[in-house]
């Protein structure tokens, strides 16, 4: 093999090889503002700035989904990007087009998700990938097969998967081979040290550390691969990367050393420097990312325990046995991701086998269309959260439904469904069998083992899910809460997310509220008579029914145009004197061609002495927007001195109360048949993001309720009605 020995007059010069890889994402219903914002403080000065450095070379990595962003919007600077790649700067690399979790979709929507970032990458730049990022770096072994398949070499993870399998620091610096069934593909491992010293640390320094690694034999590669977002939306991060400098003096100490320090292509390295061997690794993402995936009470466990290595000096030495958890368990840990996962799922299912078994062709391309959407719908950044919003942001979950929903609706088109279906099936895969109705109109799925719920309601003429909420729930990073400061009062300087502790608002830890049991609709509460909203918006109330959440029987009785699901209860409300035998029973009907709802109400006394209630049913209506003005309550003859989605208050003796989003076009009504005292709510989750902990608006509660002295039974009907409005600006 030829040496890459380099002589500076008698003395050996001792070079180092640096593979430079960026990796740029915007989440699909990501706000247009801040997709602009991202391109102006970072995508557009980074390709500016190092098109002055043409001895820099460097892997770049768009999404699909920004992608598409930049052709629509900017297409200039698609044509930079390509001139770039033409003169060889740049290596484009390819990867899920909607930045799926390869490991957790079908493995026909893998292939498909990774030729669709093929054919953009050669149609957009006149190129092939040879290699792919790999969505939040979450690897697992079978995965090796379908990338290889796809006809690409390598992917790149961090070091820390390496560690995990045994690797030490030195026999880092190159790269490896894998196989799946005898599919190989080489993966190279990202330095966490240039990670994070990368734009952060001193470029003396980068550039002293690159010293030490090199050698006469000049056979060493360093990898440095990281998110785009990095260099300048970041907090502070564009002052310090472009108008301080740290980027252009970076870019030139590179260049200056450039006898030495040897930047080269992944794809080049592929074909010039053998691997150090093969390996399988384990299941991994990134360090942070497996500490966001651990359950609440094992999370600050994690803390500290790692501050207690580093406190013992140990933690480089034994780091690589101290791990987290795995990525899918944040299906576990948030029943509202894998919720989602679970539809995405049954829907590609279902547009998959209507592909294979479609005796026409036009039928098999309508088919074949709608599963785009599918694949739109594995989009990864609502399935997880971490120190970013995810599954938290209302914007980012509702493109998912929407794609899906919108899906299913062609599916039905195709199939030319009419009537009403229900399926008894475990949906969500969790042991126990959910029943879904659906209609050309609504699709309503229910959990009979968890108080016979209502968890998704979509309305398909708006292809909108009215429950895609998130319920309260504690995270571990609570606690840093009270540690907080404004984001004004941030410091000047750039730091990293991983270590700011920033608060969009103040005192938001006094709006920490944990909810005992998931949000959705249809719930029962059997309150105390003299509870308040207060109590009840921030869950500190006291449940006397055994309602929630529990197990009912049920049966499905169809109609020639209807479905309806009886649930029952048998079971104990308490009370100061004595428990009390109550059943609960509730009949929901759907018809095949209206939005409604149509909710009956029984309750039974099981003893003989008479029992004074508070009983309520709780609604969720999840319309994205709090604040908006066009987005509001109403009731008829009331005036409501706050309207809006978020606001709280009372009203009495009241009939109907109604929602309305003009933007989305959307009007939700509930009726009641004997008048009710009707409680509004927002739930608002605290959550931590880029910019800091944040209130994000998830839902509205109504909560109509009924003071009732129980002698044999009672009865109320509820009827729920969705409606199309215009848009707004539209007719």
């Amino acid at each position: 093999m030829k040496s890459n020995t380099y002589t500076r007059g008698d003395f050996p010069l001792k070079t180092i090889n640096l593979v430079l890889g960026i990796h740029n994402h915007q989440p699909l219903g990501n706000f247009d503002w801040v997709v602009e914002e991202a391109y102006q403080k970072a995508y557009l000065p980074f390709l500016r700035t190092l098109k002055k450095y043409p001895a820099v070379k460097i892997a770049q990595h768009f999404t699909g989904t920004l992608l598409d962003w930049l052709t629509e919007q900017k297409p200039q600077f698609i044509r930079e990007l390509r001139g770039m790649v033409q003169s060889g700067q740049v290596e484009m690399m390819g990867g899920a087009y909607y930045e799926a979790i390869l490991s957790i979709i079908p493995d026909e929507d893998k292939a498909k998700q990774l030729a669709l970032m093929n054919r953009a990458t050669k149609r957009h730049f006149k190129t092939t990938p040879h290699g792919i990022w790999l969505a939040e770096r979450v690897w697992e072994q079978h995965l090796a097969k379908p990338i290889a398949e796809a006809g690409l070499r390598y992917i790149v993870v961090d070091d820390t998967h390496f560690k995990y399998a045994g690797f030490a620091d030195e026999e880092l610096l190159g790269y490896y081979v894998t196989e799946e069934q005898g599919f190989k593909v080489d993966i190279f491992p990202i330095s966490k040290k240039l990670r994070y010293e990368i734009p952060f640390g001193e470029v003396k320094d980068l550039i002293q550390y690159l010293r030490d690694l090199a050698t006469e034999e000049g056979n060493r590669i360093v990898v440095y691969a990281d998110d785009g977002e990095k260099f300048g939306i970041w907090p502070e991060t564009f002052k310090h990367v472009y108008e301080d400098g740290w980027l252009d003096g970076f870019l030139k100490a590179l260049s200056e050393n450039s006898d030495w320090i040897k930047i080269v292509h992944f794809k080049d390295v592929l074909d010039t420097i053998p691997p150090l061997g093969r390996t399988y690794l384990p299941n991994a993402s990134y360090a942070e990312m497996m500490h966001w995936a651990l359950p609440v009470h094992h999370y600050g466990l994690y803390d500290e325990f790692e501050r207690h290595l580093k406190d013992q000096g140990i933690l480089e030495t034994y780091g690589s046995f101290f791990k987290g958890g795995f990525w899918r368990n944040f299906l576990a840990k948030y029943p509202e991701a894998n919720h989602m996962h679970k539809k995405m799922m049954r829907v590609s299912a279902r547009g998959r086998a209507l592909v294979q078994r479609s005796n026409h062709a036009s039928t098999r391309r309508a088919a074949r269309k709608a599963m785009n959407d599918v694949l739109a719908a594995q989009c990864n950044d609502p399935y997880w959260h971490g120190i970013f919003g995810g599954l938290y942001l209302p914007n980012l979950r509702y493109p998912i439904y929407r794609h899906l929903i919108k899906a299913e609706s062609q599916f039905d088109r195709i199939e030319k469904n009419e009537g009403i279906r229900v399926q008894t099936v475990d949906f969500d895969c969790d042991g126990h069998r959910e029943v879904i109705v659906e209609s050309n109109v609504l699709s309503a799925y229910f959990k009979p083992d968890a108080g016979g719920a209502l968890y998704e309601l979509d309305f398909k003429p708006r292809s909108l899910n009215l429950l895609d909420i998130v319920s309260r729930k504690e995270e571990g990073y609570h606690e840093k809460l009270r540690k907080s400061v404004p984001v004004e009062h941030l410091v000047e300087g750039a730091v990293s997310i991983h270590d700011a502790v920033l608060s969009k608002e103040p005192d938001l830890d006094k709006a920490l509220h944990y909810d005992s049991y998931r949000r959705g609709s249809l719930i029962e509460h059997f309150f105390e008579s003299d509870v308040t909203l207060d109590s009840v918006a921030e869950s500190r109330y006291r449940e006397l029914g055994d309602f929630v959440g529990t197990p009912f029987r049920h049966h499905v009785r169809r109609d020639r145009k209807s479905v309806t699901i009886k649930f029952v209860r048998d079971g104990v409300v308490r009370s100061r004197e004595r428990d009390q035998r109550i059943r609960l029973e509730k009949a929901i009907t759907m018809t095949e061609d209206r939005g409604d709802l149509i909710i009956n109400y029984r309750l039974r006394n099981l003893e003989q002495s008479p029992v004074d209630l508070l009983f309520g049913m709780e609604c969720n209506v999840g319309l994205q927007a709090g604040d908006a003005p066009d987005r509001f309550y109403y009731a008829p003859d009331r005036h409501l001195e706050d309207a809006r989605l978020r606001s709280m208050g009372e009203l009495s003796n009241l009939s109907m109360i109604g929602l309305r989003d003009e933007w989305l076009g959307v009007d939700v009504r509930y009726r009641v048949d004997k008048p009710a005292t009707f409680w509004r709510y927002p739930v608002e989750t605290i959550s931590l993001s880029e910019a800091g902990f944040e209130r994000i608006f998830q839902s509205s509660v109504i909560l109509p309720h009924w003071q009732i002295r129980l002698t044999t039974d009672w009865r109320v009907q509820v009827v729920q009605t969705i409606r199309i409005i215009g848009k707004k600006g539209k007719k």
